[in-house]
């Protein structure tokens, strides 16, 4: 099975480390303002999924989403969750630490699209869930 989204082990880290503060965690990948397109941590029920966000996979036991208007761009790539020193805007629960998550992507090969496309499209977030 191909994935839509991995994590690399430095970010995985991190990951626990906000799970330990914070509880349940899950990622929202937008493509508005503020932080640009990186991708969003926040504890688990903070942000409402809406039906218009693709869910793409799961990493480090985390729901990571993106929104309609930025899968529509990246659809044909694999997107790649790692992390750096430095601060993003603020929103994202990693930024105290100094950190910020981003992503390393890639575009599919022609027989990854072709499992994507076998599987079907990716399933839609639940409105306000």
């Amino acid at each position: 099975m191909v994935e839509r989204v991995s994590i690399t082990e430095a970010a995985r880290q991190v990951v626990e480390t906000l799970r330990a503060q914070h509880g349940e965690l899950m990622f929202h990948q937008s493509g508005g303002c503020c932080d640009g397109s990186s991708p969003m941590c926040y504890p688990l029920g903070e942000f409402r999924v809406g039906s218009r966000d693709v869910y793409l996979g799961s990493i480090a036991g985390c729901s990571f989403y993106i929104g309609e208007q930025q899968f529509a761009y990246w659809q044909h790539t694999h997107l790649g969750i790692d992390v750096i020193p430095g601060r993003g805007g603020g929103f994202s629960l990693e930024t105290p630490l100094g950190q910020r998550f981003l992503v390393r992507s890639r575009v599919f090969t022609d027989d990854e699209l072709a499992s994507l496309t076998q599987e079907g499209p990716p399933r839609r977030g639940p409105l306000g869930g």
